[in-house]
């Protein structure tokens, strides 16, 4: 290292003229940085404000949940009514008057099966009792009440059967295939 008479300095045959840094530059990192850190605190030390990730799935499952409603036959809708009060003491309404006739007045079986066990002969899920409401059986003597009830009150029985799941009410012997 050499120094030249104008006080600049010399390394290996290049001359160094400590220039300072334009103000505007020196403003840009400063101001990144100080971004940065309140970018940090804001996002990844607090819980000010949610993570893009995080509102990222939250959208995701509002959109899936705004679907489901979408479409009310799908399992996601079924399951969403049978957490309805309403929707259930309506469904248990219409069950009294068209189906306890066959099933009973709690759904433990008469001439048809017991809704309350775990043994299921045309499926459990919500959309075979929905099917089973609306279609019927009429080899198994199960009429087609979707064009009787309606599509809504279709739907609430549905509920209101669903909600009975696992009661096991005393009645007719189990009939049909296990389901957990």
């Amino acid at each position: 290292m050499s120094a030249d008479p104008n006080g600049l300095r010399k390394y290996d045959d290049i001359l160094e003229e400590d220039n300072h840094l334009p103000n505007w530059w020196l403003a840009i990192l400063f101001g990144s940085m100080l971004f940065a850190f309140g970018y940090w605190l804001a996002f990844h030390t607090t819980d000010t404000f949610q993570s893009p990730p995080e509102v990222y799935r939250a959208d995701v499952d509002a959109l899936k949940k705004s679907r489901a409603l979408a479409n009310p036959t799908s399992e996601e809708a079924l399951s969403a009514l049978v957490q309805n009060a309403d929707a259930v003491t309506e469904g248990q309404n219409v069950f009294k008057t068209t189906c306890a006739s066959c099933h009973g007045q709690n759904a433990e079986g008469l001439v048809g099966p017991n809704l309350t066990d775990k043994f299921w002969i045309h499926g459990a899920s919500g959309k075979d009792v929905l099917k089973s409401i609306a279609d019927g059986y009429a080899d198994k003597g199960m009429p087609a009440w979707g064009a009787v009830i309606g599509d809504d009150k279709a739907r609430k029985v549905t509920a209101y059967v669903l909600s009975l799941k696992g009661k096991n009410l005393p009645g007719k012997e189990p009939q049909g295939q296990p389901i957990d």
